[in-house]
């Protein structure tokens, strides 16, 4: 059991933890869940393997929390930073996560209880990051150098992250949806995406259908943690995700043909 002897300091971050999640030190405390044991497994062997990209688990605490270690940057929240939003800091993330899944492709998965995996067939390939929302990938000078919040991985794939990563990075989305400098380059962005991660061949084809599907799985939790009664997400859908949620779904089936000819 890890004790605590400096101050909790609150990290902002996420919806589904909100007000949950602590620094304490060079450390980073949050909620066990009941899916823990499978993501301080899929934690250790990310380390085991000598992969930088990902907070190192240390342990319980003697509140009954996991302690993971505090990755040193900035964690992309509103109003998010001119820097992560260039096309070099998009490369970045492509690239981190490629290294991701070269890490995790060795880990095997098989013995572990996990949160809900992607619909066939993007599950059982590698462990899915499953949620690379901006405030989940930290940044250092202006590059991508952490993965954090593995609450989600489970096993997926990689067309499955690389789809769910360009749908919230590039964006892809109603351009009156977005407002910052990426509003206008969202197909331009999907290609670059694919490109820096390396998608090949049929893969790039099978990331476009992975969009919508990503974007109705992502939404589903959403909207059950909100129809439960979970306070941060249900103010979130109200606020408008539910709306936007909507008119995006309407936005990918309107415009798969571009989708599909930005990466060709």
């Amino acid at each position: 059991m890890l004790g605590d002897r400096e101050p909790e300091v609150l990290l902002r971050g996420g919806i589904a933890n909100r007000g949950h999640v602590v620094r304490i030190g060079d450390t980073v405390r949050r909620p066990l869940r009941a899916t823990s044991a499978a993501t301080h497994a899929l934690l250790r062997h990310l380390a085991d393997v000598g992969f930088a990209g990902a907070p190192r688990f240390l342990g319980v605490d003697d509140q009954g929390r996991e302690v993971l270690s505090y990755v040193l940057g900035d964690a992309i929240t509103p109003p998010y930073p001119p820097s992560a939003l260039t096309d070099d800091a998009l490369v970045s993330v492509a690239g981190l996560l490629r290294d991701y899944h070269e890490a995790v492709s060795t880990f095997d998965a098989g013995a572990f209880v996990w949160p809900a995996s992607p619909p066939t067939p993007a599950a059982g390939e590698v462990v899915s990051h499953n949620d690379l929302n901006l405030d989940n990938v930290v940044f250092r000078d202006g590059r991508a150098i952490a993965l954090i919040d593995f609450d989600l991985a489970s096993p997926g794939s990689r067309v499955w992250d690389v789809a769910g990563a360009a749908r919230l990075w590039a964006p892809l989305r109603p351009d009156h949806h977005i407002h910052d400098a990426r509003r206008g380059r969202a197909l331009p962005r999907f290609r670059l995406f694919a490109d820096a991660y390396g998608l090949t061949g049929a893969d790039r084809d099978r990331a476009v259908d992975a969009v919508l599907h990503n974007h109705d799985w992502s939404y589903d939790i959403v909207g059950t943690a909100a129809a439960r009664g979970h306070a941060a997400f249900s103010d979130y859908w109200a606020g408008g995700a539910m709306v936007r949620a909507r008119e995006t779904r309407q936005w990918y089936l309107e415009h798969s043909d571009l989708l599909r000819r930005a990466l060709t």
